[in-house]
């Protein structure tokens, strides 16, 4: 039995349209995951999905557009994958924002209740409309892309990083409340990856020097260094591990 395969499963990956989360989805679906491709734009969904169907298999992935703030576009995302799929398996809460960057003295109020809107309490809308099925069925895996830098303090994205420990915590909890129905809820905490959700940092020479210099690798991370970790965390490879946050970056400490 291959540790790794996902043939039946369906998931579901926020954010997917490009960077992390499509790494995510194309390697998902290389391991045989039915896969649900979703951002806010239709049409780079479905240029994402049309490849993967090109290459995997016509019914291999479908695109379905979802603003993370909107409760209804969520609960439309999970009522189109049921629709199409019959179940979600696989729950991944990449898709996020950043609006500010600078000190916190200087972020307005509406940029700050963005970040806490999108980075965390979207995460707990989605996970809650896809939790009882899985729990129902005593199978299933959750995965909240968050951040090294919600285990570190940060004078230029602070806001941001509150937010990703935040899902550090929200991922501790409801692996407490979940496990008991087998299932999996856990975290990615990627260091500096080279997509252009982070391209205000690592085109900053300075920031970049400072992400690299320090780490063993010398280097940032390319979005599909990422997805091996989510399939594992997916697959029965990671099924004896639970409210966790996996680190992926260069060596840096913590």
């Amino acid at each position: 039995m291959n540790l790794f395969d996902l043939t039946g499963k369906v998931a579901i990956i926020t954010g997917s349209s490009r960077g992390i989360g499509k790494a995510i989805a194309e390697r998902m679906a290389e391991h045989g995951a039915k896969v649900v491709i979703s951002s806010r734009k239709l049409e780079p969904c479905e240029a994402v999905a049309a490849d993967l169907n090109a290459r995997y298999g016509p019914g291999t992935a479908i695109a379905v557009p979802a603003n993370i703030a909107s409760k209804e576009d969520l609960q439309h995302l999970v009522d189109q994958t049921r629709k199409v799929f019959g179940q979600v398996d696989i729950c991944v809460c990449n898709a996020a924002s950043n609006p500010y960057y600078g000190p916190l003295a200087g972020i307005s109020d509406d940029q700050f209740r963005k970040i806490l809107d999108n980075n965390i309490i979207s995460n707990h809308w989605l996970i809650g409309m896809v939790a009882p099925e899985m729990r129902e069925r005593k199978d299933g895996a959750i995965i909240i892309v968050s951040s090294i830098g919600g285990l570190r303090g940060n004078a230029i994205i602070g806001a941001y990083n509150i937010s990703k420990a935040a899902d550090f915590q929200l991922a501790r909890n409801l692996a407490h409340e979940f496990g008991p129905d087998n299932v999996r809820v856990n975290c990615i905490a990627p260091g500096l990856i080279k997509t252009d959700f982070a391209r205000a940092l690592w085109e900053n020479p300075e920031t970049l020097k400072r992400a690299t210099t320090a780490v063993p690798l010398r280097r940032i991370g390319e979005p599909d260094e990422l997805a091996g970790a989510a399939v594992y965390l997916a697959s029965k490879a990671g099924s004896f591990m639970t409210g966790q946050a996996l680190v992926v970056d260069g060596g840096a400490t913590i």
